[in-house]
């Protein structure tokens, strides 16, 4: 089997309603969907977690086809891609193992494809077919009759309304709006209305300051909070932090070897394609359990890469706890189906040949018409001060 083609479609995937995050109004997320084309007619998915990196995926396949590579090569595909790896660190240059990271996944879908194997049974087999995800709470605002959860008591009737359409147990939220007494008081509302056997988690984009963050979790800790993701800007300020709370905390960077000197953040969460692909993620997720680190995956993506994360968690008995989710909030995705649904705080495992979904093409095309019509989503508008770019802290 020889590559002959690739394609890189940028896309848009809005959610229902904006959510109020660190840098203003999180309105959905933008994605390279990447079709890794075959001499035997199968045809690879994969997916990058931005859309800067369309010229370099493209630029990668064209080197892909020229070479005729063995898709199931997944080394020699590296080598044709990438220079060393320490040599690409060293430039700073996230592109490059972004661009090769969202190929790879499609080269393991085709691997799965040409053998007739789920990807999970090629990383060695279930420990678990059922994956947990949380569902997802936040300030958002009003679009179309959805949303509109801008207090306290509003975002509580949203997670009890969830827990009774759904069967959700497992929560996790941005209370974002630089009031620290207002995020206090809604964790206060939150687990007395859910009682004490859901999962809290919450998440800060980094908002706080170090001396606000001390307060905030100080006030919150008796709340029963599972894991603060990136409540201040660096590990070093989370190691501070950790002096004055017992809460975990979780953060997006995947800076393993500075987490264990620190002996902050206690999980890293992120994105395949960040890490270089399936492969990567495997050989990080064997050193974070070395290191005693937790692991969990990221949110917002299609359902392309959130099958890589259902494969991945199906395989690997070191992530033990829920990922990220916004499964409820998005309207878009690219497969047929999709956008994957939890019940009862799970999604089942796909049992079809490599990632185990299938393109659905005129979503596809409307996604990346959205795009082309509008431009990638703006993850950085802040209706508050109209043209300007919030800066950090927040408080």
């Amino acid at each position: 089997m020889r590559i002959t083609g690739l394609r890189a479609t940028p896309v848009n995937l809005p959610l229902e309603a904006p959510l109020w995050w660190t840098g203003g109004h999180y309105p959905g997320t933008s994605k390279t969907i990447v079709e890794v084309e075959t001499d035997q007619g199968l045809v690879g998915l994969g997916e990058a977690p931005s859309v800067d990196v369309v010229r370099a995926i493209e630029a990668l396949g064209e080197r892909l086809v020229a070479a005729r590579a063995d898709p199931l090569d997944i080394a020699g595909c590296e080598a044709l891609c990438l220079p060393p790896w320490q040599i690409v660190q060293n430039t700073d240059d996230a592109s490059a193992v972004k661009a090769f990271g969202a190929v790879e996944i499609a080269l393991w879908d085709l691997r799965g494809k040409a053998w007739g194997q789920p990807l999970y049974k090629l990383l060695g087999g279930a420990v678990r077919k059922a994956i947990p995800f949380t569902e997802y709470f936040g300030f958002r605002a009003e679009r179309d009759g959805r949303g509109g959860e801008t207090t306290p008591e509003a975002v509580v009737d949203y997670c009890l309304a969830m827990r009774e359409a759904h069967g959700s147990s497992l929560f996790e939220g941005k209370l974002i709006l630089g009031d620290p007494l207002l995020e206090i008081r809604t964790v206060r509302l939150l687990r007395e209305a859910l009682g004490p056997g859901a999962v809290i988690r919450l998440d800060s984009n980094m908002q706080w300051s170090l001396s606000t963050a001390r307060r905030v979790l100080r006030e919150i800790e008796p709340y029963d909070i599972r894991n603060y993701e990136d409540p201040v800007a660096t590990f070093e300020e989370m190691k501070a932090l950790r002096q004055h709370s017992a809460i975990p905390f979780s953060s997006h960077v995947p800076d393993l070897r500075r987490a264990v000197a620190l002996g902050v953040p206690d999980t890293i969460v992120t994105n395949f394609a960040v890490l270089g692909g399936i492969a990567r993620a495997v050989r990080f997720i064997g050193a974070c359990e070395a290191m005693g680190v937790g692991f969990w995956c990221y949110s917002g993506d299609s359902g392309i890469a959130t099958a890589a994360y259902l494969h991945m968690v199906a395989a690997q008995p070191w992530i033990t706890e829920p990922s990220q989710s916004l499964f409820r909030w998005q309207v878009a995705d690219v497969i047929e189906g999709g956008p994957f649904r939890q019940r009862d705080d799970v999604v089942a495992v796909p049992e079809g040949a490599g990632l185990g979904v299938d393109l659905d093409r005129e979503a596809l095309a409307r996604w990346h018409g959205h795009l082309v019509e509008h431009g990638p989503l703006d993850h950085f508008h802040d209706p508050l001060a109209p043209g300007r770019f919030r800066r950090l802290p927040l408080h």
